[in-house]
């Protein structure tokens, strides 16, 4: 174990224990990343992974990438490392599985723990830029470890299994979290995807309005159905309005109006020549009646 942890015989703790031990103590920092080490504790190990990390962010710095912001979570379980705005957990370090945790004193921004991968069974040192709070951070986990080992020996070592079968519920969750995170991402490309297909399509049975045709003279060809004065013209006039063919006085070849003798007066004609129009009329009346 670190020597700051060995440190707290003289000093108080910064928290209390329901704080870490029924919740998690957050911390706000940047990762620098994880690297594998040889040795499950050491400082000199440390300062070898420290200076290889801090040279890898410096390329990635120059290359334009930032360096991502984590939250720490930390408690009697463990240390999670989460994504500061997403929440989604990216390292869950069991407790009983950091051997080894120190903050650089030449460098107040520097921590790091190291902690055994729980698949590949590799030790794995995690760096942190803390924003000069690493010593801080380093006595929380400091704490942590005290506080469980009380809670082992007041369980008689009970607490052990319990905590491996959280630990792996609790792995088990995140694979499934992840796995819904995926389906997600999924199921919205696909929406996209059938969202660009109805905007490509155009819908069914719809017909694209055409212009009039015009004959040669690009005159608009005569149509009885719609009335000629509801057609403007080609400059934006109204058409005259075209009398109606029963107003229009019908007339013969030399242009005199035709003899009708039924619509004519009494008075329009000679006696003689009415007489012979009443008496034409009113044979033509008796035989009507006997057809």
């Amino acid at each position: 174990m670190n020597r700051a942890f060995s440190r707290k015989k003289d000093k108080t703790w910064m928290h209390t224990p329901e704080a870490l031990s029924k919740h998690y103590i957050p911390y706000n920092v940047k990762f620098l990343g994880s690297t594998e080490v040889e040795q499950p504790k050491g400082t000199e190990v440390v300062r070898d992974a420290v200076r290889k990390l801090k040279f890898a962010r410096h390329i990635k710095k120059s290359e334009g990438q930032k360096t991502p912001k984590v939250e720490l979570q930390i408690s009697i379980y463990g240390v999670k490392i989460l994504d500061s705005k997403t929440k989604e957990v990216q390292h869950n370090c069991q407790l009983h599985r950091i051997s080894f945790c120190a903050d650089d004193k030449t460098d107040k921004r520097i921590f790091t723990f190291i902690c055994k991968d729980s698949e590949s069974n590799k030790h794995l040192c995690y760096v942190f830029d803390s924003e000069k709070c690493a010593e801080e951070i380093t006595l929380t986990i400091g704490q942590a470890f005290d506080l469980a080992y009380r809670k082992f020996l007041e369980s008689g070592g009970k607490d052990v299994e319990t905590r491996k079968q959280i630990a792996g519920l609790q792995k088990r969750i995140h694979e499934l979290e992840t796995e819904n995170i995926e389906l997600k991402n999924k199921v919205q490309d696909l929406e996209n995807q059938l969202r660009i297909t109805q905007v490509q399509t155009s819908p069914a049975g719809s017909v694209t309005p055409k212009s009039p045709s015009t004959d040669i003279f690009d005159m608009v060809p005569f149509s009885p159905i719609s009335p000629q004065s509801s057609t403007p013209t080609r400059n934006g006039t109204q058409p005259p309005p075209v009398p109606s063919r029963s107003a229009e006085i019908k007339r013969d070849l030399f242009g005199a109006e035709p003899f009708d003798p039924f619509s004519c007066g009494a008075g329009d004609f000679p006696p003689d020549i009415q007489s012979k129009l009443d008496e034409m009329q009113r044979q033509r009346w008796r035989g009507s009646k006997w057809d």
